[in-house]
């Protein structure tokens, strides 16, 4: 059995962020992406931990019953999360830009982003869509644009993760992790520490990369999602 992907988006984007990655790893992989409480089309719904580990089984289980589990930025934690809770569904687990564990200050800048955007009369929407067409790709900025920003989700989002235990996490699940970070991105602040909790963990810097590397970058992302896959694959059959 081809082992298939799973991508977590992150942080008020939606599986709408995914084309641009998916079109290059379609034809070695199915693809499956999730859309998680109170982003895309759930928008409306309360973003919860409990939930949003919920909708990634259940993308894992669209996708076969067992996937590469990939998640940026909040994907990466919910990815991680979700892992930990159920090993079985899990082949391989890649982290991309989420190694920072939550804390009271983790929470700070996110809270201050959602009361300047969110007192503007458009929620900061058209200011959000400015910014992902400044830092990314054409084509990855429109995606976004289409599948909805849900700035009005980073409350819920800040609160879930509050008492999340990222390392103990990451301890919990057996199989191998891949936690990726671009050399200039501010969630690799506990990159070492995330690493050492894993059982099987290994950590790729990517130079001169920030936060939203599979996004910017999405056919080195891809890329690199493959390989990771076709090396999840050979520890299956071995």
């Amino acid at each position: 059995m081809t082992l298939p992907i799973v991508l977590v988006h992150g942080i008020r984007l939606s599986g709408a962020c995914w084309p641009a990655v998916a079109e290059h790893v379609v034809a070695e992989r199915p693809v499956t992406t999730v859309d998680l409480p109170g982003h895309g089309p759930r928008r409306g719904e309360r973003f919860t931990l409990a939930e949003a580990v919920a909708a990634v089984h259940e993308g894992i289980d669209r996708a076969g019953g067992r996937a590469v589990l990939v998640g940026h930025s909040l994907g990466g934690f919910v990815s991680t999360a979700a892992a930990a809770a159920d090993p079985d569904r899990v082949a391989g687990l890649v982290v991309a830009g989420a190694s920072c564990p939550p804390s009271r200050g983790f929470a700070t800048p996110f809270m201050l982003l959602h009361k300047g955007l969110s007192s503007r009369p458009d929620g900061g929407d058209r200011i959000s869509r400015r910014i992902f067409e400044k830092v990314l790709p054409a084509r990855v900025a429109d995606d976004i644009g289409r599948g909805g920003i849900a700035t009005e989700a980073i409350p819920d989002v800040v609160a879930a993760l509050q008492d999340f235990d990222l390392t103990a996490a990451l301890g919990k699940y057996p199989g191998p992790v891949w936690l990726v970070n671009g050399a200039r991105d501010h969630f690799r602040l506990g990159e070492q520490q995330c690493v050492n909790a894993c059982t099987q963990g290994r950590l790729l810097v990517v130079p001169r990369a920030g936060h939203y590397f599979p996004l910017a970058q999405p056919r080195t992302f891809a890329r690199l999602i493959l390989d990771i896959a076709a090396a999840c694959q050979d520890r299956c059959a071995g």
